[in-house]
């Protein structure tokens, strides 16, 4: 068993926005069940140093420093953030230390698209994971999930 920071405690990590590259996106399955109603802003943007690869119905982002991809960074609302922080981390089998993570939840440099930057968590795969996409997996073309993927043709 796994345990996770619960709110106020010192090591609950910092209250960023989230980059989202896959089914939290608006119009996927999993944006309306985690996201609808709890966030203020969903912007679009991009992310360096990183490529997307087709999993099983969804996409892994693998870090790469040649690459980029596209998402959205979501900004929960303050009174939603903690319960949101902690059902994503389920969602992507996260947990802080654990070897069997599929995701790792770190921090990134996210370019809305809007203009500036902004610091965001993101779910990239964890390196036994990431090492087997690059050896044997499937990157999605243009690295904008599921538009660039084999389901949607260009």
């Amino acid at each position: 068993m796994t345990t996770r920071p619960t709110p106020g405690d010192p090591a609950a990590p910092e209250r960023l926005p989230f980059f989202v590259y896959g089914t939290l996106r608006p119009g996927q399955v999993n944006h309306d069940r985690f996201l609808l109603g709890r966030t203020v802003a969903e912007d679009p943007g991009s992310m360096r140093g990183a490529v997307l690869y087709e999993g099983p119905g969804w996409p892994y982002a693998v870090q790469d420093p040649r690459g980029e991809i596209r998402g959205e960074l979501v900004t929960p609302a303050a009174a939603h953030y903690d319960r949101l922080l902690a059902a994503l981390d389920e969602l992507e089998d996260y947990a802080p230390g654990d070897p069997a993570n599929i995701y790792e939840r770190v921090v990134r440099e996210v370019l809305p698209a809007a203009g500036g930057s902004a610091r965001a968590w993101v779910y990239l795969a964890a390196e036994p994971v990431a090492r087997r996409l690059r050896t044997s997996g499937r990157q999605v073309r243009g690295g904008d999930w599921p538009y660039g993927s084999a389901r949607y043709p260009e």
